[in-house]
């Protein structure tokens, strides 16, 4: 029998939708509003009389395609044409998540976890239009099919969807709606142009910094010059003189100047005298002399396999090695940008963010409201990689529109932007392993480095193990007897956050970077060596094979060029790279790369090729020339001529191989990162005989 429920129960968790449910709300210029929509069977669909259907997204698009995979997963399931669905970005509503979870993207989590709960939402619109079909030919919905938006009838009767919307809204949700056969899809699992091709290339995609309201005003923000440092007073009378100022104002996080536009708001920020109180006089000596204290420390234990410390302390010879990794900035292209309005005892708020829920309770908090009287809406977003998950930059907006009664868009320069960043931790880690044979029999880690958890999410922090420090170092996969990870967290006063791909960024480099000068120290083939330790891992070792192959591993390279592979499991698929590089009068050039991911069923092979490359480049950039220089208290950036990014001209051949798999669906997004410096210093040894252990790779004269 045929449950009955509510469409409000269907919103707040009956349809057995995951954590985050939302509202459609229009956000003017970016989607397409719903049209008149008799039917709305749940959350994410609407279906017009004239036959739109409409979804509404959850997901923040910042590049990594998440908004094509989740209309054509709709476009399956329901059997719909991609190209007719509209797209509606959702705006935070706490009211449909009500299982404790929050809106936001991150994580590789967009498709994976929004597969199975999108296709059973739009698998019961599908059912309630057949049913409303059948109950019009009074036939049964068996003998009733869809196609392409219509519904047919066994005597060749054939309504649209619109047609039946109406009916299908008054009638029940079946409690358990047939899912459409593999075979059928028409999307899924083929490629796909992206559904937001079109807007971007003719600039109709309203990114944050694109948002314009009636009467609103640009400001910019004047900051700290040192880490911890402190306004104390400011004189802003030549700058209220200059044309076009409205007013400059004290905020948490420095001086606001809110002009008439952007121009004449950086120009009064030039004339405004501040005064800060010092801050911290951290720099990169000390960062080294205290990451070096502590990885000198006994860690809180991560991993214990056996008993690492007893067989390396009565083993024979042992490798040891020293890593290091940098602090390193997001680097989005579209620098930090918000845009509010604070008045009548309400707040909106237009962001390109990757966390509406925490950008909705700080804007609460500061303003004193509650969180129902705050409204964000997302825009696109230019670049994210975890820098748009924090909430410094909407604040700016809000205390500075609280502060003129009027909408007010905040807009960071570059230099702000990569000056004020919460960096990617940089870490020591001190390793040891022990060799019988060829065999490693006992691998020892310590990771000194700054906690990301401790201020985002202090409660995950369990006996002194911030996750995010040991993420990819705990989950060493070789069968090694013999394992123990250690966390030893140190405070040094550097902000740091999630950076894509996380913990598994630098811990990747660290722990394929070591299996390499094990598989060197015993004289071994580095993939064969990989592959008798891996046997117990099918998915490690596929991929690593795979790749081998594709990059022709076996074949010869020339004196001065060098080949060598990586692997590593993040957020639920694996990928190995082999990467080839040549070295010639001390000049270094990535000629190659060969990437094979397992990322289990996937939507689109189009998407997930082009996150694999644009991994492989985020990666790239930051193994060559990411570094954060902290000095005399603050980090020594300027535009990216001081922080550079891959160019178009050292831009290697880059080929993506997908294994096929019915495996749950795994992450794109950062698992692409991780493998490519190990991949690169590897292939760097075996070119020149360098091993690098500190990233950026530099080779040595």
């Amino acid at each position: 029998m045929a449950a009955v429920i509510s469409r409000r129960q269907v919103l707040t968790g009956g349809a057995g939708l995951a954590a985050g449910l939302w509202v459609a709300v229009r956000l003017p210029g970016v989607n397409a509003a719903p049209r008149q929509t008799p039917f709305v069977p749940n959350a994410f669909i609407h279906v017009a009389v004239d036959d739109a259907v409409t979804l509404t997204l959850h997901k923040s698009e910042m590049g990594q395609g998440a908004h094509t995979g989740l209309a054509a997963i709709l476009a399956d399931e329901l059997d719909v044409d991609l190209a007719r669905v509209s797209l509606l970005m959702a705006d935070e509503d706490p009211a449909f998540y009500p299982d404790g979870g929050q809106m936001g993207t991150g994580g590789s989590t967009s498709i994976r976890f929004s597969w199975d709960a999108l296709a059973a939402a739009a698998a019961s619109a599908r059912a309630l239009l057949v049913a409303a079909a059948a109950r019009t030919w009074q036939v049964e919905p068996d003998a009733c099919r869809t196609d392409a938006g219509r519904v047919l009838g066994p005597d060749r009767q054939a309504l649209s969807y619109g047609e039946l919307a109406t009916l299908a809204q008054s009638m029940p949700l079946p409690a358990k709606p047939p899912r459409r056969a593999p075979g059928d899809y028409r999307y899924i699992g083929k490629p796909t142009p992206r559904v937001d091709n079109f807007s971007k290339v003719t600039g109709q995609a309203r990114f944050g910094i694109d948002v314009m309201l009636p009467g609103l005003l640009t400001a910019v923000v004047l900051r700290p010059p040192q880490f911890g440092s402190a306004l104390e007073r400011f004189d802003a009378s030549a700058a209220l003189k200059l044309p076009g100022v409205h007013k400059i104002v004290a905020i948490d996080s420095g001086v606001g100047v809110v002009a008439d536009g952007y121009w004449q708001a950086r120009r009064a920020a030039q004339a405004v005298k501040v005064t800060w109180r010092p801050g911290l006089p951290v720099d990169d000596v000390l960062i080294g002399t205290l990451l070096d204290a502590a990885v000198e420390t006994p860690g809180s234990p991560a991993r214990s396999d056996g008993d690492a410390l007893e067989v390396l302390a009565s083993s024979g010879p042992t490798l040891t090695a020293t890593y290091r990794v940098p602090y390193l900035a997001h680097a989005c292209l579209e620098p930090m940008n918000a845009t509010a309005d604070v008045r009548d005892g309400r707040c909106e708020i237009w962001a390109p963010t990757q966390g509406q829920t925490r950008a909705r309770g700080a804007a609460a908090a500061l303003l004193g409201l509650a969180p129902e009287q705050v409204t964000v809406h997302t825009t696109y977003l230019g670049g994210g990689f975890g820098r748009r998950f924090e909430t410094d930059f909407v604040l700016d907006a809000v205390a500075l529109s609280r502060a003129v009664a009027a909408p007010v868009k905040v807009i960071w320069s570059r230099e702000d932007d990569l000056q004020h960043d919460f960096y990617r931790p940089a870490a020591v880690h001190r390793l040891q392993a022990a060799l019988e044979g060829i065999t490693p029999v006992a691998w020892w880690q310590r990771i000194a480095s700054p906690s990301i958890q401790s201020r985002l999410a202090p409660d995950t922090i369990t006996a002194g193990v911030d996750r995010t420090v040991v993420e990819g170092a705990r989950e060493l996969p070789y069968a090694i007897p013999n394992v123990a990870v250690e966390c030893a967290l140190v405070d040094l006063g550097v902000p740091v956050g999630y950076w894509r791909s996380v913990g598994s960024s630098g811990n990747a480099f660290v722990a394929e970077s070591f299996i390499d000068e094990l598989a060197h120290a015993a004289r071994s083939n580095p993939l064969e060596f990989r592959k008798r330790l891996l046997t117990g891992q099918p998915r490690h070792l596929k991929v690593l094979q795979l790749a081998a192959a594709r990059a022709g591993w076996e074949q010869p390279l020339a004196t001065g060029h060098g080949r060598d592979i990586a692997v590593h499991m993040s957020y639920g698929s694996y990928v190995a790279q082999v990467v080839q590089v040549s070295v010639t009068e001390g000049t270094l050039r990535v000629e190659r790369v060969v990437c094979v991911i397992d990322c289990g069923r996937h939507v689109n092979p189009d998407q997930v090729a082009a996150q694999m490359e644009g991994g492989i480049v985020f990666g790239l950039t930051a193994a060559l020339y990411g570094e954060v220089p902290i000095s005399e208290g603050s980090a020594r950036l300027g535009n990216f001529d001081s922080y550079p990014l891959l160019r178009m001209d050292q831009m290697p051949r880059i080929e993506v191989h997908i294994v096929p798999s019915d495996e749950p669906p795994g992450g794109v997004g950062e698992p692409g990162v991780p493998p490519l410096a190990p991949a690169l210093a590897n292939a760097i040894f075996a070119a020149t005989g360098q091993r690098l252990r500190r990233l950026p790779l530099r080779l040595s004269a």
